[in-house]
């Protein structure tokens, strides 16, 4: 395992907590802009609540990928972001199929290249 792998997989999980700060603490002009969401849809209380919700999952997927690199070493190591990376490239595609397409090219080509390089 390379240290660019882990460097980047850093950025995977710094980014989940960027996103995690949109969706929870953002205002809804930021949110709307940035989710490619109508304004008037983002500023409802019900989007908000489903935002914030949405931020905890991102917020934990973050901090988790970065607390791994600090926890573990070696072969477990390499399991784990292998599996985390998998999961962020779940993510990656089911949001770029049902939310915004720029989704492929933040979360999703971030994840994959990660996990490429884990397995080299």
């Amino acid at each position: 395992m390379t240290i660019l792998a882990l460097i980047l997989a850093a950025l995977v999980g710094l980014e989940h907590l960027g996103i995690m700060f949109l969706e929870m603490f953002a205002g809804p002009k930021t949110q709307a802009k940035a989710f490619d969401m109508p304004f008037t849809f983002v500023n409802q209380e019900h989007t908000q609540t489903a935002l914030s919700n949405q931020g905890i999952y991102n917020g934990a997927l973050g901090l988790l990928i970065i607390s791994v690199l600090f926890f573990f070493s070696g072969s477990t190591l390499l399991t784990i972001m292998r599996l985390l990376m998998f999961f962020v490239m779940i993510v990656g595609t089911y949001g770029g199929l049902t939310a915004t397409k720029k989704i492929f090219t933040l979360q999703l080509l971030p994840a994959t290249v990660v996990f490429v390089l884990l397995f080299l």
